[in-house]
């Protein structure tokens, strides 16, 4: 075992700032770059090369070396059993080869390949945490011999250059999957804007058909045409949310803002549902007796509202009562739904606003939908610079609000 000597004051410092320049860099390939050039300078060598075990061959693999400007070395498999880098790596220590040709274990091939003459080597184990990750060696020393001095340096410099290019080679796993997801992401909504382009037109014909089948039909066969309606139109429902997250996606949801009484515009919405009436539920409004405006695009805020409101009609029983809101709270319009359902879990509150979001397990859930509403109905609020949340008790209800600015 070579011993271990002290650095000088000099040396150390220029280790620290190599460390903190390492830190930085978060690209493998400038990093390992910049490794081998600062092995090679600090031990006075003529070269430096890196080579990090592959994890499926369990070999190692040329990843960098000064002296192959062509990169004509990467990636060449070099066996860890019969190689100078294999038995540094193997034994996790340092070692000093004073001249090659007297070593069995020098491969003459790797100076053929990039026309090098390598003369002698320094050899140290590269880590990552406790685990062997490569080795890091300097190639003929320019002046002499290699020295104490020089393994001691090339091991702090290995361990720091062990960490830094795991951490190095996380943050580039971590943008691929992040590319990955973002990737997924735009096929998914492709498939959304496909799916839902292609079934309005057989969708418009089945309603067309059934609605003109209904007035001729007797009493027991319009019995059966309104549950082929009423599953239509839950089925243009679906596709309508699918439109509009596709909309939100595409960026074509340009808003076109105008003032507008919040009082007058819930009081409306609120008074032509019929999905609460055919199940028997009551929809209670509190209103002011003045005004309240706000500056928003109509068309988009009633989907938000009708979102909220068949959410709240889908979870409430039959027979149910929903409150619905209006107030001033300070420079804001607040208006919000409290219903009688099912309610939802403390640690569920934030990501039922996530997309395709169930509370209930896909396979056993109660209520249909594809968990779009909430999440369309949150987008579309962020884009009138308002706030969307929710409260609630588990199986004692909900209740949804939306803050809006007012407008000034």
């Amino acid at each position: 075992m070579i011993p271990r000597v002290e650095l000088s004051a000099s040396k150390l410092s220029r280790l620290v700032e190599i460390s903190r320049e390492l830190n930085a860099k978060t690209n493998v390939d400038d990093l390992l770059t910049y490794i081998i050039t600062q092995a090679a300078l600090l031990t006075s060598a003529e070269a430096a090369s890196i080579l990090l075990l592959d994890p499926n061959t369990r070999q190692l693999r040329f990843k960098a070396a000064s002296n192959d400007p062509t990169h004509a070395m990467r990636d060449m498999l070099v066996p860890i059993d019969g190689s100078i880098a294999g038995a540094v790596l193997q034994a996790n220590e340092p070692m000093i080869i004073a001249d090659v040709s007297h070593d069995p274990r020098w491969n003459q091939q790797v100076d053929e390949e990039i026309d090098f003459h390598t003369s002698s080597i320094l050899g140290v184990p590269m880590h990552n945490m406790d685990q062997p990750m490569g080795v890091l060696e300097a190639l003929n020393k320019q002046n002499g011999r290699f020295t104490d001095e020089d393994v001691e340096t090339l091991t702090i410099l290995a361990d720091i250059a062990g960490v830094a290019v795991e951490k190095a080679r996380l943050i580039e796993e971590l943008q691929q999957a992040y590319a990955d997801l973002n990737e997924l992401d735009q096929r998914k909504t492709d498939f959304i804007a496909i799916a839902s382009h292609e079934l309005r037109t057989p969708l418009s014909i089945i309603l067309g058909y059934v609605s003109f089948l209904r007035e001729e039909a007797d009493p027991l066969m319009a019995e059966h045409l309104d549950s082929v309606m009423e599953a239509a139109i839950r089925l243009r429902s679906l596709i309508q949310d699918m439109l509009n997250l596709r909309y939100i996606d595409s960026g074509n949801t340009a808003l076109v803002l105008r003032p507008v009484d919040l009082v007058g515009f819930v009081r409306v919405l609120a008074g032509k549902d019929e999905t609460a009436v055919a199940r028997q539920q009551t929809l209670f409004t509190h209103l002011p007796n003045r005004a309240i405006m706000v500056h928003i695009d109509p068309d988009m805020m009633e989907i938000v509202f009708n979102n909220l409101l068949d959410n709240a009609i889908k979870f409430s029983p039959n027979g149910a009562a929903i409150d619905i809101t209006v107030e001033q709270c300070g420079s804001e319009a607040w208006f919000h739904i409290r219903d009688q359902g099912v309610g939802i879990p403390p640690d569920k509150l934030e990501r039922v606003f996530k997309r395709f979001y169930q509370v209930e397990h896909h396979l056993r859930r109660r209520f249909e939908g594809l968990g779009l509403g909430l999440a369309i109905a949150k987008e579309l609020v962020e884009l009138h610079n308002g706030r969307i949340w929710a409260e609630s008790v588990a199986e004692q209800g909900s209740h949804f609000y939306v803050a809006l600015p007012l407008a000034m």
